[in-house]
This record gives structure tokens, sequence and C-alpha cells, in this order.
């Protein structure tokens, strides 16, 4: 009866013990492929991005009863026209900045320097007002010097030291070592250009199928809608749709309302900043714009492009505090106002999530890591929130 209830007792921990290690070793291999493969998990993800973006104008032409190929075709050729012309404009306006770059550098190098000559002088005031003068002693006289009885040695000519390689003359066993020189033989291309080609191929090459997928994903929206849902059968297909729906409704309303924001605000902080007359206002108002929407950061960080486009071609201080106030009244008035009607009660992540996202997907894919972070986290509550056995999740992500 003993040795029973204690291979019922080895049996039940040995099931728990299965019931853990599957999951974790789960977790661990999606893990792996998400960081092995995270060129072509990021190609996908963004590729979804655009074509959230694009799906309302798409929609938008199917109404007019176009069909949804030649919809999405001009669509996409609209878009990268506006692609195009944006970048025009960007890149004349960084070939000016470029020209005035040694201006910017002095003025910037200039500032610095009185910032710093002011803190010294506050440091200096300080330190007469704290530590109270001293007032001078005389300072005693030098000890005479003692006299020495001992004799003087003449000093004994100096005999060359041997230097590296040669042997010394006479001791036994000595070789001649040769002289050891470095030779830098490595080119510009070698050094620097030529780790990076690998890299740079991979972007390219990802990067030209981004416009495939948008379409294909967009022009065969339907078709693939339905074929997911005949995995499933029953109850399940229902939670399946309830789920996509879920998941398109709050990455449409997370990535469409965000760019929409931040198109907002890049056009109104581009023509504050042309009215203010800080250099290269649209390239200034886009960066400010976009960098507003960052999580806990986006006011300082929306700061720094006029700031510094304002120090650095020497204007006064008042336009200074005037592209400050602007910054941030546009974004008391996106995160206030704007964010909760665009962007709606459909996203909730509770901050710690968010900044566990952040981190983690900054970590797996750097810099598209931390794009790309909210969205999927997002996209992921989503799926909890609509299938019964994840509802406690999804009540973990909320807020």
């Amino acid at each position: 009866m003993i040795r029973t209830t204690q291979e019922r007792a080895q049996s039940s921990l040995q099931q728990h013990v299965h019931g853990y290690a599957l999951p974790v070793i789960a977790a661990g291999v999606i893990l792996g492929i998400l960081y092995w493969a995270r060129v072509v998990f990021i190609t996908l993800f963004i590729s979804v991005i655009f074509a959230l973006i694009l799906e309302p104008f798409v929609s938008a032409l199917i109404r007019l009863r176009l069909p949804r190929p030649l919809a999405t075709l001009m669509v996409g050729i609209l878009a990268a026209l506006g692609l195009y012309f944006g970048g025009v404009a960007a890149s004349n306006q960084l070939s000016g900045l470029a020209n005035d770059v040694p201006e910017f550098r002095d003025n910037l190098a200039g500032f610095v320097t009185g910032v710093t000559d002011r803190i010294q002088n506050i440091e200096n005031a300080t330190s007469r007002l704290l530590i109270p003068a001293r007032k001078a002693e005389p300072a005693p006289p030098p000890p005479p010097p003692a006299r020495s009885h001992r004799k003087r040695r003449e000093p004994e000519p100096a005999t060359p030291t041997p230097g590296i390689g040669a042997a010394v003359p006479g001791a036994p066993g000595t070789t001649s070592i040769p002289e050891v020189r470095i030779h830098q033989d490595r080119s510009l291309f070698s050094d620097y250009l030529y780790p990076r080609l690998g890299t740079l191929y991979e972007f390219l090459l990802m990067a030209s199928f981004v416009p495939f997928l948008v379409y294909f994903m967009l022009s065969w929206r339907d078709h693939i809608y339905r074929s997911f849902l005949r995995f499933f059968e029953g109850p399940d297909r229902v939670a399946a749709a309830r789920s996509l729906e879920g998941v398109a409704e709050m990455a449409r309303a997370f990535v469409v309302g965000n760019f929409v924001i931040g198109l907002f605000l890049a056009a109104v902080s581009w023509t504050a900043f042309a009215a203010l007359h800080i250099p290269y206002p649209f390239v200034v108002g886009l960066l400010s714009g976009f960098l507003s929407l960052a999580p806990y950061i986006g006011m300082p960080l929306a700061v720094v492009p006029p700031v510094l486009a304002a120090l650095a071609s020497g204007e006064p201080s008042g336009i200074i505090l005037g592209s400050v106030v602007v910054v941030l009244i546009l974004h008391v008035v996106a995160m206030n106002v704007l964010y909760p009607k665009i962007v709606g009660a459909r996203v909730h992540l509770n901050p710690l999530v968010v900044t566990f996202s952040l981190m983690f997907f900054g970590f797996m894919w750097n810099a598209a890591g931390l794009v790309l972070a909210i969205p999927i986290t997002a996209g992921i509550k989503a799926v909890c929130d609509n299938v019964a056995g994840l509802r406690p999740y999804g009540r973990f992500l909320g807020d």
C-alpha cells in the first residue's frame, strides 16, 4: 500500500514536470526562431504595418466599384509616389544641411564653450562665498642644506645600451632577437566596408520583398482570411474569426492612429518651425512629430531636433524657447485629445507590459524591435481576449 502511494506521488510529480517542461521547451524554441530568423520576421511585420495603413484607402476604392487588385495597385502607386516626393524633399534639405555642417559645428562649439564658461564662473563665485579667504602668511625660510663629509665620486663614462635584437658581446648563451615591426596593410575596404556588405545586401534583399508582400496581403486579403478559417472547426472557427477581427481592429487602431497623429504633428510642427525661422523645418518637423509618439520619452525626444537646429544656426534664445513651447503644446494636445479619440479604447496595455515588451523586442530585433514591440504585444492581447482559455492572460496584459 505504501509503495502504491509512493508510485502515485512519483507519477503525479512526473506529470507536473512534463506539463511544465513542454511549454518551457516550446517557448525556448520559439524565441530561438524569432532571433535566428529576425530579418524575415521584421520584414513580415513591417509589411503587415504598411498593409494596415493602406487598407482604408483600398476599401474606399472598393466602395467605388473597383476590383480589389486594381484598387490595391492604384493605392500602391500613389503611396510610392508620395514616398518618392517626400524623399526628394528630405534629400534636398539634407544636402543643404551637409553644406552648412561646418558653420553649425562652429556655432555649437561656441555655445558649449559659453555654457562651460558660465558654469565655471558660477563654481568660482560659489567657492568664494562658501570658503572664506585666508590671510597670506609668510612662508617659513627653507632649511640650510646639509653638508656631506663624503667624497664626491667622479661620474663613470656611459656605456651604450644594446638595443633590441643586438647580442651582448661576450655573454654566453645569448642569441639575437629580431626586431618586431608591425605592418598595417589593411585598407578601408577590408576593415570597414567588407564586413558590412553582407548586412547591407541582407537589408536590401529583404526590403525588396516589402512591396510585393504588401500588394499580395491587400489584394488576396479575402482569400487568405477564408483559407485561414478552414484550419478550424466548430467553436474553434468562431474563436479564430473573432481573434482575427480583434487583432485587425486593434492593430489598425494603433498603427493607423499613430500614423495619422504623427502626420498631423509633423505638418503642424513644420509650419510652426518655418514661422520661427528654424532651419530645415521639413526634416526637423518630421522628426519631431514622429518622435513625439515614442512611449514615455516622446516629449524629450521631440524637443531635441528643433533645439539642436536652432542652436546650430545661432538663433536667439527666444526662438529656442518658442520651439520648446510649440513641441510641448502639440505633445499635450496629441496625447490627451487626439490619441484617445483616434486610437480609442481598443489598445489597453499596462505600463509594465509596455516597458517589458520594448526591452524584450529591442534586445531581440534592435531598433526595429522598438518600433514593432507595442503592435505585436497589442495583437497578442487581442488573441488572448477572444480565446476563452487565454482570457486571464489578456486581463494581465491589459490596464
